[in-house]
């Protein structure tokens, strides 16, 4: 692969985490556009989160290169800026939370970085607001749910101005409702501001409203489409230990029974529709 000037680029990469043991990436080449919603999906231990510590610089590649927006990871001089253009958010909020004042907290990068007090105080309110947090912007984070700390982990790395946000399971430990509070500001951020978003989730539905999925299997990519590409592919998925969102499950075992329904169907929208339309013979009246 040979990537003009994506987002983010990995070409030939492979890494171990120890000498001599199997590869935790395997030749692997990937290329991200700027403004594109990339879902990165895998059974564990199949290199999806290492692939993502490779495009933020905590992980060096042992062999080929990745390049953040033409700049190459492995230069120790180009640190700073990775850091600035591509913020991560993990797994527990827990672990990014350093303050004891919301505002404080999403301060906490952006000071580190030496940004001047007014244009730090801008970016902080600036980046509560596009996480949906500014309202807790006096509290204690400790105070908040699971997914207001997981919004706040986002604000604070979106002070810093990022041109690209990775989401390493970071809706794993939520209820459903702080995951919908998350993949909303999440998606609103790629939509409206154009940050390109990678996202490594083990929840289908949520990789089915992404732009691209990629699949990895034991340090290599094996699948890489539209939602709609990959997740027809049931069999295949399945045999990785995947599943397939629910809507799509359920239309592609109908379909294989005979049924007159799509089997290429993925959202629950269009899955209500096509129900509607197999039991009644009618189209499904338009939502209001």
């Amino acid at each position: 692969m040979q990537c003009t000037q994506p987002m983010l680029c990995a070409q030939g990469v492979t890494f171990r985490y120890d000498e001599g043991a199997k590869p935790a990436l395997d030749n692997i080449s990937l290329s991200v556009e700027k403004g594109e919603y990339v879902a990165i999906l895998g059974a564990n231990g199949c290199g999806k989160s290492t692939l993502a510590k490779h495009f933020n610089a905590i992980l060096l590649p042992e062999s080929g290169s990745v390049l953040v927006e033409g700049m190459p990871t492995s230069q120790e001089e180009n640190l700073l800026a990775l850091r600035q253009k591509v913020g991560m958010v993990f797994q527990n909020p827990d672990n990014q939370i350093v303050a004891t004042v919301v505002e404080e907290d999403v301060a906490f990068a952006a000071e580190n970085l030496g940004v001047e007090p007014g244009e730090m105080r801008r970016r902080v309110d600036e980046a509560m607001r596009l996480a949906g947090i500014y309202a807790y912007r006096d509290k204690a984070p400790h105070k908040l749910s699971g997914g207001q700390k997981q919004r706040v982990a986002i604000a604070g790395v979106l002070a810093m101005q990022p041109d690209c946000l990775i989401l390493d399971e970071a809706t794993a430990m939520l209820d459903p409702i702080g995951r919908q509070q998350v993949m909303q500001t999440v998606h609103r951020l790629n939509r409206q501001q154009g940050i390109t978003v990678v996202q490594i989730t083990h929840y289908m539905e949520e990789a089915a409203m992404a732009d691209r999925v990629v699949v990895m299997s034991a340090g290599h990519i094996v699948m890489d489409g539209t939602p709609r590409e990959v997740f027809t592919r049931a069999d295949e998925l399945h045999a990785l230990h995947l599943d397939v969102p629910q809507p799509a499950e359920l239309c592609q075992m109908l379909a294989r029974e005979g049924l007159d329904i799509p089997d290429d169907i993925i959202g629950v929208d269009e899955c209500a529709a096509a129900l509607y339309r197999l039991l009644t013979g009618k189209e499904a009246p338009a939502h209001e």
